[in-house]
Parts: C-alpha cells; structure tokens; sequence
C-alpha cells in the first residue's frame, strides 16, 4: 500500500505541475497555434533538433504564402486508412492466432472495442492535449471537441497543420485522423501482455485513464512544436523551441514513434503482466497458438500498414517519404532472415512463428529510425533487432519471470529502444544519415556527434520508461479497485472468456 501511495503522490505532483504551468508557460502572443514536434533551443552548442517526428503544428490561420498539394493530402489520406488496417484487422488476427481458441473472439472485441474508444477520446480532448501548446509535458483545451479544427472562423476555410516544409500545410482534420491511429493502435498494442485472464471492464479502465496520462504526455514531449512556418526570424528561435514538447526540445529524434508508440506501450504492457497475475497452468500446461496461418495474415497486413506508419510520417508525399518507405521494407526482411536463422541455430528448426515475430521486430526497430537514418542504417537495424528481439521474448522473459502472453515487451519495448539508440548513432552523415536542422530558420542540416546524439536518445527512453512504467501502475490498481479485480475467475479462465466475457464462441464444431 505504501507502494502504491508514492506512485499515487509522483503521479499527482507531475501532472498538478504540467497543467498548472499552462498559464505561465503560454506565451501572451502565439505565432502560431502549434500541434506536432518540437525543435532543440538554438544555444552555441544546440542539443540536435529531429530532423523528421511524425507530427506537425496544427496552425488556425496558416501564412498566405502556405499552400496544400493534393498529392500530400492524398497520400496522407491513403497512410491513415494504412495505419487504421494495422489494428483492425492485422494486430487483431496477429494477436488472436497466438492465443488459444477459447480466447480468439476476448482478443478480437478488446483489439477493436479499444481501437474505437480511443478514436472517441481522441476527438474529445486527446488531440487537444498532445498537439496544442500548452507546456514542456503536455498541451491546452485550445483543441476541445475538435473546436476550431473543422473551419476557421475567420478565414472561412478549413484550419490547416503544418508539415516539415515552409509553405507546405495540410488540412488540419488529415492530421487529426492520422494521429488518431496512431494513439489508437499503441493502445492495442498493449492488450497482448495480458491476453487470456483480463476482465473486459477493466481493460476499458485501464485503457481511458494510460491514454489521457501517458499516451497524452508522451506524444506531447516528444512530437509537439511550432511547426517551420513559426520561424520567420533567428531572433525568434529560442523563443519559439521554449514552447515545444520537452523531449523535443533535447533534441530527442522519434521519426513515427519508437518512445510514443513502442516503447510508451511495451513497458505499460509489462508492467500489466505483473499486476494481472500468470495464466493458470502457466509453465505446466501447453499455451501454443491456436492459428498460426492466421498469425501470419496478421503479420503481413502489418507489414504492408507499417507503410503509412513510417512513410506517412514525413507528412508529405517527398523525398523523406520515400527514405523511410525503403528503410521500413528493408529492416523487415533483415530482421525476418535473422530471427530465422538465429532460431534455426539455437532451437533446432526455423518457425512460423518465429519469421512472423521476427517480422514485427523489424518494423519496431526501424519505426524511430524511418526517415532519419540511411538505407546501411536500415540493414543494421533490422538486423540486429531480429536478433536482440528473439533474446527478449527467451532469455530475457525468463529472467523477468513474468508471463506476457504475446510478448509485447519483449517485441515493442525492446525493439523500440534498440531503434531509438541506434537513431542516434546511424542519423549521422557520416554514416548515410540525412542529419537533421540545427535550426528551424535557416533549415540547414547539421549533426553535433554520434555521443552526444546516443546520449540524447537514451534520455528519451529512460524518461518514457519511467512515465508510463508509474502511470501503469497506477492505471492498473485504479481499474482493479473500480471493476472488483483485473482478472476473471479461474473457472471462467479455464472455460474460455470467448463465452463468459462475451456469450460467443469463435468457432463452431
């Protein structure tokens, strides 16, 4: 209990904090009305500014000069139905192969219930909150119910959200809708930890109050900035980097999410695993997939989703599109071929299974790095990550002692922090990275050091680690007291959650 008491009193005191320096941290003038990822203060010695986050001021009143490109707005249009495939219905099949039969349809609802609530809130305030300005952690209600967001009062148009390019801007609501999947489908991600035991209520807990205390504040620190068409002076550059999210502005690189997504989800995963309890009969009885053939669906179709994911996240149809639309294919098959020839070695036979996972490890792996490093970046990411994953989902999930069902730490947690630190290190010219902007006004690109950029990125990680390690706890204790406990009965856990959760069986024989 007294546990339980410190992470209440953290948690409170961090978010009492964020919110209540909106008002002193909010500039009396806005330039503009930001909605996206942020730049490093420009100092003698810049900690890097991302070259490329997956997210872009929303401006209400955009600068005459800024224009839309039908080809941008279609694209993006074709990333977000990409990214809304990867949750339902590729991680659902992905996930609901690997559980067993009993379990299929628990697996299904909860991915696709999940995946609407979350679309719900997001409208509600969660877009408001991670991508207007409002301090170093988190944003304002400028956003509320999507206020503003639709038509602009006073232009008489739609509002627009910038892009990584001056002059080039985007119908706000694409943005909006493109970030919703986003949030929607990491919320998912965390389902497969705790997959055959957990109370349907208590999921839909849970998942309300991560979203709004960590997904939230994640995404704000590390995508939120002013957005290029701010930067009309070099005297305005400190000024403006000071509005931006607070891992942004230590120049944390995230290309479409590797902190946000990945690694925000895998430790909240983990940290679900635990507090849920082991299956029954874990360790005695065997747990095997039910559907591999259906696994491998699910693996494919996130295979062909991940497209928009990464590539999308350039907000543009551009050059940076098509750097990280190569690199997502290339580390995937790197990290399939490793992970099959490494189970091949150690375990006697190359899997189904294993291909499949090697397959996502892959595509988390390279998510941070998409577009910020070059293609020799992309074959070692995927590489090793195949590699470091198959470790994670063995030898590291024995030393943790813990049952995560689908393995989302071992896949997403570890994956994405191997790709975050390797950002750093393969964003560098040097290497055949495309370096990033040292500063948003004079757009030129630039790279401090491979140290200084790892360490930057370690940062990052150990931040998002430590935030969503806390608001999980939390989150999970607090769902547990509202819905009389987190998980079923072990009767109703032996007979299937398919009929005691939802009076429906998946299969008919």
């Amino acid at each position: 209990m007294n546990r339980l008491s410190i992470l209440l009193s953290t948690l409170a005191f961090l978010f009492c904090a964020s919110f209540g320096a909106q008002a002193q941290d909010k500039p009396a003038e806005k330039a503009v009305e930001p909605a996206a990822a942020a730049a490093p203060a420009a100092t003698p010695a810049p900690a890097a500014a991302p070259a490329t986050a997956p997210a872009a001021p929303a401006t209400a009143a955009a600068p005459a000069k800024s224009t839309t490109n039908k080809g941008d707005i279609a694209w993006m249009l074709m990333s977000t139905a990409l990214v809304l495939m990867m949750s339902i219905p590729a991680l659902a099949l992905f996930y609901g192969g690997m559980v067993r039969a009993k379990n299929m349809l628990s697996v299904l609802m909860q991915v696709f219930v999940v995946f609407s609530l979350i679309t719900v809130l997001w409208c509600v305030y969660g877009y408001s909150l991670a991508f207007t300005e409002g301090n170093a952690f988190i944003g304002g209600f400028d956003r509320l119910f999507l206020k503003g967001a639709v038509i602009d009062a006073v232009k008489g148009d739609f509002a627009t959200a910038a892009t990584f390019s001056k002059g080039t801007v985007l119908p706000e609501l694409v943005f909006i809708a493109f970030q919703c999947t986003f949030a929607a489908i990491t919320c998912c991600l965390i389902l497969g930890a705790f997959a055959e035991r957990i109370k349907f209520s208590a999921v839909l807990i849970f998942v309300v109050i991560w979203f709004t205390f960590s997904y939230l504040p994640i995404a704000h620190m590390v995508w939120f900035w002013p957005g290029p068409d701010a930067y009309t002076d070099a005297k305005l550059v400190d000024k403006l980097n000071s509005t931006a999210g607070l891992l942004w502005q230590w120049g944390a690189l995230d290309f479409a999410g590797g902190t946000v997504v990945h690694i925000n989800a895998g430790v909240a995963g983990l940290v679900g695993a635990y507090m849920v309890g082991k299956r029954v009969g874990f360790g005695r009885e065997a747990m095997k997939p039910h559907n591999l053939t259906m696994t491998m669906i699910g693996a494919s179709m996130l295979w062909v989703g991940w497209f928009g994911f990464n590539a999308g996240s350039a907000l543009e149809a551009n050059n940076s599109a098509a750097l990280a639309f190569l690199n997502t294919f290339l580390a995937t098959a790197c990290a399939v071929l490793s992970w099959t020839f490494a189970e091949w070695m150690f375990k006697g036979k190359p899997s189904m299974l294993g291909a499949a996972s090697g397959a996502v490890a892959g595509l988390v792996a390279i998510t941070p790095a998409a577009g910020n490093v070059g293609v020799a970046g992309a074959f070692v990411i995927g590489t090793v990550a195949g590699i470091v994953c198959l470790w994670g989902v063995n030898g590291l999930k024995r030393m943790l002692k813990v049952d995560d069902s689908l393995d989302v730490f071992g896949v997403h947690a570890v994956g994405g922090i191997l790709g975050a630190l390797l950002t750093g290190v393969f964003n560098s010219p040097a290497l055949g990275g495309p370096g990033f902007p040292n500063n948003w006004f004079e757009m030129k690109p630039g790279f401090e050091s491979i140290g200084a950029q790892v360490w930057i990125q370690a940062q990052a990680v150990g931040v998002t680690v430590v935030w969503t390690a806390v608001v999980a706890a939390v989150a999970f204790w607090i769902a547990g007291l509202v819905a009389g406990g987190l998980r079923v009965t072990e009767e109703e856990e032996r007979e299937g959650l398919d009929i005691n959760s939802h009076g429906e069986t998946a299969y008919h024989m």
